[in-house]
């Protein structure tokens, strides 16, 4: 995906790696680093975002998710991109404006963004452009070195490189889209509002 200064976002391509379920991990996961690896030679990406693992029930799920994480930052490091990460609700939010929104509300928005044709199908590749757009959007998350990173339409600053003042402005930004970026099941569970 391709967003220009004026936050107007076009679709370069999009896809969705999927892999046999009775697949032995390492293989599978493997299949996915190969699929990664040729969209980074082949587009020729300056940034990958990934979807943070946050709070969830399911302890299968979340090691599935961690490790196809892992995949995807090992090849945006290695390719030297920026590699950022967002939360599920983050990504929502930037597309919908709410956290909550259901799959169908993120597919049809992201069509709306994006001047597609019909939603993007399927439902994991509408996730997928809303985590790109959303760090397009917002910014943010996490360089290949660990340091935040300040990304505005002028472009983006190192940590290391930021005077005291754009630090200050990158740590408001970061509690910024932290807010609200919580699972509503578990602020239900702790008594606070969904």
């Amino acid at each position: 995906m391709d967003i220009d200064p004026r936050r107007r976002a076009r679709l370069v391509e999009v896809g969705v790696v999927r892999t046999p379920p009775g697949r032995s991990p390492e293989l599978r996961l493997l299949a996915v680093a190969e699929a990664l690896e040729d969209w980074i030679a082949r587009l020729g990406p300056t940034a990958v975002s990934v979807e943070r693992v946050f709070a969830q029930d399911n302890l299968r799920s979340v090691i599935g998710v961690a490790q196809v994480m892992g995949v995807v930052m090992v090849a945006g490091a290695r390719a030297g991109l920026e590699v950022a990460q967002h939360t599920p609700s983050e990504a929502k939010a930037a597309v919908t404006g709410s956290g909550t929104a259901g799959k169908a509300q993120v597919q049809a928005m992201v069509q709306r963004i994006l001047g597609l044709d019909a939603p993007p199908r399927p439902a994991d590749a509408a996730d997928a452009l809303a985590q790109a757009i959303c760090h397009g959007w917002r910014g943010g998350g996490t360089g290949n070195d660990g340091a935040a990173e300040m990304v505005s339409a002028g472009g983006s600053v190192r940590a290391a490189a930021r005077t005291p003042a754009q630090r200050r402005w990158a740590a408001a930004q970061a509690a910024a889209r932290r807010t609200g970026a919580v699972d509503p099941r578990r602020a239900a569970r702790r008594g606070g509002a969904p």
